[in-house]
Parts: structure tokens; sequence; C-alpha cells
């Protein structure tokens, strides 16, 4: 007998985990299940897994190429075994290998999948929920085409920040080209002249010359910082105080919490029409999206919905959903619609996102060109303003 880590709900909602000896997992998670609870999770007490990521892109293949094999009468025990020999990531194919194994033992695929400890939780959750309803092809799909429309989506995002960013990233490299190896030269040839040089010429000097001494020491502690704020950023502390800061951001802080709300409101979507109770899917939603704030109140909605208020009425509670998102899933609730009203806030908030980041972006980019401008202007002046002056005073000493 093995000892196992179970997180389940009662029939009320509430979650608990509870530490419990069986045979195997999947024996566990069956006698938790036959009782009436929800089991989210079954792990080996004091097992420390390795998060192995896959990029979104081939696990998004690999589930389409699995889904048209299911589809086609193979079962799901041969099509793990074939898509894991015919797969190229080594990483990835190891952990086909072992979800396969553990499926042959009898453990189910949801169990098998969340035992790897890299996947998305709302993979695993919907797995789950497809085993429940007996329809893992429907629920497949439905997951799908959330991750379709997310990473296309996705995908609009980065390509319209591509641009800003290389603007940015040129402006930078200009200012440290001209600071570290144009106004050094000036300075030697002044020093030379030895001439009095104007107030704005002395500053930019000063600033060369501290660059090129201490420019060995600012990159290294530049890089430590860096590292400790990205390891800080891992922490929920620090997670929590970055997203908060993030909201709070003019224009684009309203932009973040948008596309936080249509993540939220499509995942949420997905679990509800694959069978989910809604109060495990509200926790799964909200583990899967990047804003702590949202989450948080995601959370926090849960004890009203529990308590037999409206999901509407309880996030509207909170202060951190947008008006009309509330407003909309209140009428999905009335009308007995709630996963395809999910949907559509989704795509109003992404379209919404899309617009108004596409208009800040138009605006960022000439003031970004326009600061380059005045930089470049400014650092020219100050260091040819005294041969201007030298050679002013030549004609009139001719």
């Amino acid at each position: 007998m093995a000892e196992f880590v179970i997180k389940l709900a009662d029939e009320r909602g509430h979650v608990q985990e509870q530490v419990q000896s069986a045979a195997s997992a999947e024996e566990l998670r069956q006698r938790f299940a036959q009782a009436g609870y929800y089991v989210y999770s079954v792990k080996p007490r004091g097992l420390s897994t390795v998060r192995k990521k896959v990029k979104l892109e081939t696990f998004l293949i690999f589930n389409q190429q699995f889904l048209t094999l299911i589809r086609a009468g193979l079962p799901i025990l041969g099509s793990l075994e074939m898509l894991a020999k015919n797969q190229k990531n080594t990483a990835f194919a190891a952990q086909l290998q072992n979800v396969a194994a553990r499926v042959r033992t009898g453990e189910s695929i949801s169990a098998a999948f969340e035992a790897q400890g890299g996947f998305p939780l709302i993979y695993t959750t919907t797995l789950l929920a497809g085993e429940r309803s007996g329809n893992l092809e429907e629920v497949l799909g439905r997951y799908l085409a959330f991750q379709r429309v997310s990473l296309a989506f996705r995908k609009k995002l980065q390509a319209s920040l591509i641009y800003p960013a290389l603007l940015i990233t040129l402006v930078f490299g200009l200012f440290i080209f001209l600071i570290s190896f144009v106004v050094p030269r000036f300075a030697q040839l002044y020093d030379q002249i030895g001439t009095k040089l104007p107030s704005i010429t002395l500053y930019l000097l000063a600033l060369g010359n501290a660059a090129q001494k201490y420019v060995f020491y600012v990159l290294p502690a530049l890089a430590l910082i860096g590292y400790l704020l990205f390891r800080w950023s891992r922490t929920d502390s620090g997670a929590e105080r970055i997203d908060s800061v993030r909201i709070r951001l003019p224009i684009f802080g309203k932009i973040w919490l948008k596309y936080q709300v249509a993540l939220f409101a499509r995942t949420l979507s997905t679990l509800l029409s694959g069978g989910l109770p809604l109060v495990p899917s509200l926790e799964t939603a909200a583990r899967s999206i990047s804003s702590k704030r949202i989450a948080k109140a995601v959370f926090s909605s849960v004890t009203s919905v529990r308590e037999g208020k409206s999901l509407a009425r309880s996030l509207e509670g909170t202060r951190v959903f947008p008006e009309l998102s509330t407003e909309m899933i209140e009428v999905g609730e009335s009308t007995g619609a709630l996963p395809q009203m999910l949907n559509s806030v989704a795509e109003f908030f992404e379209e919404d996102v899309q617009t108004a980041l596409t208009a800040s972006l138009s605006l960022i980019e000439p003031a970004i060109l326009i600061v380059m401008g005045v930089v470049v202007v400014i650092i020219l002046i100050a260091l040819y303003l005294p041969i201007i002056s030298l050679s002013q005073a030549s004609g009139f000493q001719t």
C-alpha cells in the first residue's frame, strides 16, 4: 500500500486535500468518486515531479492527431503508443510513453497526463470531464477549438508588439553606441584642443567617461537585478504585486485586464461545455489565467456561488470584472445558455483588446521615433557646439 495526496470536493463544492493509502492512484480515485466526491488530482505523497512544459503548437498537433485516431476507431492506448513513437520531441515522447504505460496498467488517461506534471490544468480537467460523461471525443474537440482561438489571438498580440519592441531596442542601442563610442572620441579631441566647452557638452562628456569606466560593473549588476526580479515574480507575493502594478498602468492596464477576463470566460465556457460543475470549473479557470488579481477575485466569488448566489452577482461583488461582462453573464444564466454567453464575452473582449492595442501602438510608435530623434539631436548639438563656436571665432579673427 502506498500513500497518496488526494484533492477533492464534496457535493457542496468544498475543496479539501487528504492523505490516503491505496494500492494505486486509480483505485483511490474510483473509491472517492463512487462515494460522490469530485476528485481533482491524486499524487504520490512526497513525490516531486519536474515540470517539462511542451510547446503549445506541438501539444495542439498531438491532440489533433490523437482526436483523429480516436474518431477513426483506434483504442486510446494504441493511439498513444503510435503517437509516442512518431514524436520528434524526445522529452514529449517520453511523457507520452509514460502516459501509455500508466493507461496500460488501468489508470485513467486524465490521471496519467496529470502525473506528468507539465500539462495545462484545463487539459487534464477536460479529460476528466470527458471520462465522466463518456464523451471524450467531443470534449477533446472543444479543447482543441479553445486552444486554436487562444493561440491565434495570442499570435496577433505578439505580432502587434514586435515593431514597438524593435523600435525601443534600436533607441537604446543607438544611445549606448553614441555614449560609449562616439562621445569618448570627441572627449579626446577636445582635450587636445584645450578650449572652453559649453555646459551641455561637459555633461555629455562626463556621462560618456562614466559609461566607459563603469559599464563592466553596471551590466552584471543589471543582469543580477533582472534575475532576482524574475525569481521574485515566480513567488505568489511577487506575482500578485507585479500584476497589481500592471493593472494600474495607464491605457495598458485596462487592456491587460480585459485580455485576462476574455481568457477566463473562454476557459470557463470550455469546462462547462464539457460537463463540469460550476464550482470546480471556476476554480480550474482561476488557476489557468495569469492575473493573480482576477484569479483571487474568482476564488472569492466561489464562496458566494456555493451559498446559492448567481455567478454574475458573485463576480460583480468582487469589483474587478467589467460591468459589461457581468451583465452578459447574467443574461446567460437567466436564459440557460451560460457557456454560449461566456464565449460571446470572450469574443467581445478579445476584439476590444485588439482594437485598443492597435490604437495605442499607433500613437506609441511615432512617440518612440520622436524621442529617438530628440535624443540624437541633443547629443549631436552637444558634441558639435564647440566646433561650431571655434569655427565662428576663427572667422571673426580673420
